[in-house]
Order: structure tokens, then sequence, then C-alpha cells
């Protein structure tokens, strides 16, 4: 326990996660311990409707029942690292390799590559929507799906805010890239493991119309930490995506909308696509001028 104790640095907030590195099986693990959280939160939402009334519990609850999802497989994570910090090395969550870049030049390089994989994966989500909700019974599912995702952030806008752009980043870019990437890239070639992490971000999201948008740029921001190593710059970009959304939702022009296909018209949709595909190969090339370290990327070691 003192070895474990002073390995851990204090200003690290996922230090003491560094000597999991779970594999395809520890992946589930995760999952399993993400889907006991969801059932934790599941009940607490049903003893807060027995004290709290009804209308209060819509609006907030999902800020309790959110971080309760991950507690589970948080607590789980600790105990393993704990264990293993005994014997096996470990592997920093958040690294900070940006080769010949300072950190607020590959700060703003990660923006906009975010704002161009928005763009860029606007037109494809499109199609999926259409295709999905072509079958009636997915069309059932997605108005189910719909109306939960609607209680979940009905709220005020703080708290719709906190929830989808500082919660989701924090607690879903530990799980999916500082937990699930990191193990996995230490296991297979960083393509799979890039692949098969993006997946599982896309599979926590439980429907298909978020899965292929979270499938898309889950790849995006796996090459990101493949890159860099850095948790941080994926959390970045989460919060800029779902910050986006959660700010065009406010504005009362964009709310009738889904997608940007729908906003804008043909030719000027045309001109700024290819513009977002320009400017998201460019984002992607500056970033493979980063050298990598390791055949696992740029993770560093404890």
């Amino acid at each position: 326990m003192a070895l474990f104790a002073r390995k851990v640095n204090n200003y690290d907030l996922y230090a003491g996660h560094a000597w999991y590195v779970p594999g395809v099986g520890g992946m589930f693990g995760l999952l399993g311990w993400f889907l006991i959280g969801n059932l934790l939160g599941s009940l607490v939402v049903l003893l807060l409707g027995a004290f709290v009334p009804a209308d209060v519990v819509a609006k907030y609850s999902s800020l309790i029942v959110y971080p309760l999802s991950f507690l589970p497989a948080m607590i789980y994570a600790a105990h393993k690292s704990r264990m293993n910090s005994l014997f096996d090395p470990g592997y920093k969550l958040s690294s900070a390799n940006f080769g010949p870049y300072k950190w607020w030049s590959i700060g703003l390089i990660t923006v906009a590559l975010t704002f161009a994989t928005m763009f860029s994966a606007d037109l494809l989500n499109y199609y999926n929507m259409k295709v999905t909700n072509s079958i009636p019974a997915l069309k059932s599912f997605y108005d189910i799906v719909s109306a939960a995702l609607e209680q979940m952030t009905g709220g005020p806008f703080w708290s719709s805010f906190l929830l989808t752009a500082i919660f989701a980043p924090i607690f879903e870019e530990w799980l999916c890239r500082g937990m699930v990437l990191r193990g996995l890239l230490t296991k297979m070639k960083p393509v799979w493991a890039i692949v098969i992490s993006a997946l599982f971000f896309a599979l926590i999201h439980m429907n298909p119309w978020q899965a292929l948008n979270a499938f898309i740029i889950g790849v995006i921001m796996g090459y990101v930490y493949y890159k860099t190593g850095c948790l941080w710059l994926t959390m970045l970009m989460h919060f800029v995506n779902n910050g986006f959304a959660v700010i065009m939702a406010q504005i009362p022009s964009t709310q009738e909308y889904d997608f940007f296909v729908e906003m804008m018209g043909t030719a000027t949709y045309s001109v700024l696509y290819v513009v977002a595909l320009a400017v998201l190969a460019a984002c992607i090339l500056a970033f493979k001028r980063i050298p990598v370290k390791n055949s696992y990327g740029n993770i560093d070691r404890v």
C-alpha cells in the first residue's frame, strides 16, 4: 500500500488507475461494471421519486445518476490497479507527448479537428437516421430513446451543459480512452485497438443513431490519444463536440434541425463540406508529424 501511495501523483486525477491495463476481457468486465452502475442509478431514481417531486427528479436526477453509472467501474479499476502496482508496470492515463507542437498549438489543432470531424460526419449520420427510421421497429425504438434523452437533458441549460459537456468528457474519456484504449494498445496492433475502442464507445451510447457518430469521432479521438497519450486532448474534443450540440439546441432557429445538411442550402453545404474534409485531412497530417516512441503509442510508462 505504501509503495502504491508513493507512486500516485496527487495532482493526477487518474493516477490511481495507471496499473490496471485491461485487454479485451477486461474491456467487457468494465462494461459489466458500467451496466451495474446504470442499474444503481436507476435504483437511485426510484428512491428519489419517493421523496422528491416528480418534475424535479425529471430535470435533475441525471446529474446524480450519470456519475453513479461509472462509479462501480472506477472503484473496480482502482482496486485492480492497487493490486497490480506491487508487481506490474503501469501506463499513465494521460501523458503530454506533443512532438513539435506547444500545448496551445496542439489545442487549437484539436479544436479544428473536432469541428471538421463533426461536419464531415454529418452526411453519414443524416443518411443513417433516414435508413434506420425507415424500419418501423427501429423507429418505435428511436421514439423511446428520444423521449429518454429529452428527459435526461430537458432541464435548464446549465444542467444540460454540465451533464453533456462536462460530465460526459470526464467519465466517458476515462472509460473509453483512458482505460479501454490504453489497455488495448498494449495488447494488439494500434489500428485494431483504436477501432475496437471506438466500437466500445459506440456501444455504450446504447442506440444506433448516436452509435455511428460516436464510432467516427471515437476513431479520431483514438488516433489523437495514440499519437499524444493525452487524455486531456480527447476530453477537449468531447467537450467541444457535446458543448456545441447543447448550445445549438438552445438557438430557436436551429432547434428544429438535427443535421447541418438540413439547415443549409445545397450549394453552401457542399462548399463547407469540402472545406471540412480539407481541414480534417490537414489536422490528421499535423498529428502524423508527432513521432511515436513505442509500439503502443506515446503513452508514458509509470
